[in-house]
């Protein structure tokens, strides 16, 4: 459009007093319809067909017209799909010359591939959806070569794309799926809903594997051939599951051979991203419980038949899993789950105590093979049932005060994590009666390493924390030892004074202490005296001398009555001068 005309155009806007949106659109209008007009023009003329750059020819004829290049767009798109209609609407197929004319449309008018596609599923697909609805709503029974000769005409007739056309069965197919999967979820029992679960994979074995048979037979593409790394990743995968499979029994049953693989039905068309996998293998694990207990029919007054069912249903199973989706690795581990589920309720009854003896392991490893686990599994099993009974007595005996260190130490070293077993409040007193024992055990000894370093790591507690806790026990026990010692001096216990002391002095190493005082300072003396007697190490003595506020010279005095047999230098009948 010339540049003049253009501006003739804004003065008659003007003059009419319409707004810049109206007047836009009322050029896009024109210029729509005249470009399809100039289009028309070129293919009836052999133009753009004979075009170099037909690219080129249709930009041009944009910037002619000053028209949008995405409006010219969606007038190619909407011109093929006009013809699509019209070709299929016509036959109901699209013949050799209409993919030809198609493709020549498809050329010209430069439209991308996706686009074509799209139209094709759209239009295409709706007749093609339409056949396969009549082809299922037949049924098990209805499913002939009418029908059979009907959807391969229309797969091959409406040229869809192997891809296309099982996404647009798959839809239609997987909503009987769930009709099935919500009619097993409302039974009333185990064998109802195993019923209805054999009627879904009874359907997809007579109707859905013979649709997706045919639709591949006469679908207008050729599958892809399967990538190299994708045939190791699954031959890996089937190597680490293949012990599995041949350990647990009832996998063994279901796994597919030679024989089931040609009779069994199709696994293209799945719930996979229908239902979350719990679902699925909770279903998978109904019908895997049907094939292990059988049918079961009530009858009057309460009773009950178990009809037992042969390995045959295990077929079914197999090929419930492939209805589902379910990988090999998720149904290996619902068969492993239920086999440990079973060996762990009897396994609980024979460690009832968590003893391990030897007739019971002969009995758990007759159970593990009755049940067919895996030993690792098995092992396992028993490993956490006698963890958690040892657990549960471990804190009983915590609770009691009955666990010392040197029994957490025996544990530690058999390779049980008492610290899992035990919570940190009932350790954490274990550590405070420990320490509490070294400074009432009557020796005098304190070991820093063995207290403050080494116990708080066998009870998995804070060092720090623990340091704390030695020293506020040690400041109560020491005034506490000075008191008792005095008590048993009164009570002429002199291996109780000389413990008393002996405790003094560990309270002492942890916390070194002032010299202490007492009212009455001849019962000090007397202390020291007996404690004289006892023999013990000269830096002891001398520390408790410290401790007890004795002087040099009253040391020695009190020495030199003990080589002379009188008590503190009094009276030779009298032992104490208290």
């Amino acid at each position: 459009m010339e540049e003049k005309k253009l501006a003739a155009l804004n003065q008659l806007r003007n003059v009419f007093g319409l707004g810049k949106r109206e007047a836009e659109t009322i050029a896009m209008d024109v210029t729509s319809q005249v470009y399809r007009r100039r289009l028309q023009q070129a293919v009836s003329s052999g133009d753009l067909l004979n075009a170099d750059s037909k690219a080129a020819y249709l930009q041009n004829l944009c910037e002619e017209l000053h028209f949008d290049p995405e409006k010219a767009i969606e007038i190619h798109e909407d011109i093929y799909r006009r013809k699509l209609q019209q070709l299929v609407a016509a036959k109901g197929e699209l013949s050799d010359e209409d993919v030809k004319t198609l493709e020549q449309i498809q050329i010209m008018f430069c439209i991308r591939k996706q686009t074509v596609e799209a139209a094709h599923a759209d239009i295409c697909g709706s007749l093609f959806e339409k056949v396969v609805k009549e082809a299922i709503a037949a049924g098990v029974d209805g499913y002939d070569a009418e029908i059979k000769k009907s959807v391969r005409k229309a797969a091959f007739g409406l040229r869809l794309t192997r891809d296309v056309a099982i996404s647009i069965a798959s839809k239609a197919v997987r909503k009987i799926f769930i009709s099935y999967i919500q009619r097993a979820r409302a039974a009333g029992s185990r064998t109802e809903s195993a019923k209805e679960l054999k009627k879904m994979i009874a359907f997809n074995n007579l109707v859905v594997t013979e649709l997706v048979a045919d639709i591949k037979a006469d679908s207008a593409d050729t599958p892809p051939p399967e990538e190299p790394s994708t045939k190791i990743e699954k031959e890996e995968v089937k190597i680490e599951e293949d012990e599995d499979w041949e350990s647990i029994q009832s996998l063994r049953k279901s796994r597919p051979n030679k024989a089931t693989t040609a009779k069994s039905g199709q696994k293209e068309i799945n719930l996979k991203d229908d239902l979350p996998e719990r679902d699925r293998a909770d279903l998978y694990k109904t019908y895997l419980l049907f094939c292990l207990t059988g049918e079961v029919t009530r009858i009057p007054f309460g009773a009950q038949i178990t009809t037992k069912k042969d390995d045959s249903e295990y077929a079914f199973l197999n090929q419930l899993g492939g209805i589902l989706g379910l990988t090999d690795k998720e149904i290996v581990e619902v068969h492993r789950g239920l086999a440990e589920q079973a060996f762990r309720q009897e396994a609980e009854v024979i460690l009832a105590d968590g003893q391990l003896t030897k007739s019971r392991i002969e009995q758990l490893n007759e159970l593990q093979k009755n049940v067919g686990l895996p030993p690792q599994y098995s092992q396992k099993i028993i490993k956490n049932i006698t963890t958690s009974k040892l657990s549960a007595a471990l804190e009983t005996a915590a609770g009691r005060g009955r666990l010392s260190i040197k029994e957490i130490r025996e544990l530690k070293e058999n390779g049980i994590e008492v610290e899992n077993m035990v919570s940190a409040s009932l350790r954490e007193n274990l550590f405070k009666k420990t320490v509490d024992d070294i400074f009432s055990s009557g020796t005098g000894e304190f070991d820093e390493e063995e207290v403050y370093h080494k116990i708080p790591q066998d009870l998995n507690i804070d060092a720090d924390k623990a340091k704390g806790v030695v020293h506020e026990l040690a400041r109560i026990r020491l005034s506490n030892s000075l008191v008792q010692a005095v008590a048993l001096l009164r009570q002429r216990n002199q291996k109780g004074v000389v413990n008393s002391l002996n405790d003094l002095l560990a309270c002492d190493k942890a916390v070194p202490s002032k010299p202490l005082s007492w009212e009455v300072q001849e019962e000090l003396a007397d202390l020291f005296l007996v404690y004289l007697k006892s023999d013990q190490a000269a830096e002891k003595v001398a520390r408790v001398q410290y401790l007890l506020s004795i002087s040099d010279a009253a040391a020695e005095a009190l020495r030199n009555a003990k080589d002379n047999g009188l008590p503190n230098g009094a009276k030779a009948e009298e032992e104490f001068v208290f």
